[in-house]
């Protein structure tokens, strides 16, 4: 075991947890997870069968993750949001067999006690602000607050609010790397 699992922590059978990671109190681990390297599970989190995390993946405490939520490398889910898995849920109607699969890809941030609807894919680098409610796609880089959650700004790969110049590039304030505003969609520029 080349993992960290706090002694009240429950690990299930059949899931795979990389080299490096830690998981903390009161943590459920539940059957087919396949968890990256150097991940932090928080106090209190329960992910649910089959869910994929990426290497790095941080996990806040009191954060839920149903079946369905695949987490690419590099993602950070702030204290206490939750996703969903269900689009219409009945207590007395079983569909386990309609979970959605909701995709969070690589570097994205999701702040606390966001809630983001099932179904949905949230693109690389965006950064969902504290509180905000995705019902719909989110665009890589893109700055999303509010309930329903609705477009404000775009994020650099650091976690910093671009400005965009009139021929449409802007520079981060701490990597200084540079982004380009092409149609509605972020790049970043290589460099050479």
């Amino acid at each position: 075991m080349n993992y960290f699992a706090h002694e009240t922590a429950v690990i299930d059978e059949g899931s795979q947890i990389g080299d490096g990671t830690k998981i903390w109190h009161f943590s459920h681990i539940m059957p087919n997870c396949k968890i990256g390297n150097n991940c932090n599970i928080g106090q209190n989190v329960v992910i649910s069968p089959d869910v994929i995390l990426g290497n790095r993946v941080k996990v806040q405490n009191n954060v839920s993750i149903y079946t369905g939520v695949i987490c690419e490398d590099d993602v950070f889910l702030g204290p206490s949001m939750v996703f969903t898995n269900i689009t219409n849920p009945r207590s007395a109607v079983i569909r386990k067999d309609k979970y959605e699969t909701t995709l969070v890809k690589k570097g994205a941030s999701i702040g606390a006690n966001a809630t983001i609807v099932c179904g949905k894919t949230i693109g690389e680098y965006a950064f969902i602000g504290a509180g905000t409610v995705i019902t719909k796609d989110v665009k890589p880089f893109a700055l999303i607050i509010g309930n329903p959650g609705r477009q404000v700004g775009w994020m650099s790969e650091y976690g910093h609010k671009l400005i965009f110049d009139e021929d449409g590039f802007a520079i981060c304030s701490e990597s200084k790397e540079k982004y380009q505003l092409k149609n509605d969609i972020v790049t970043k520029i290589k460099k050479e």
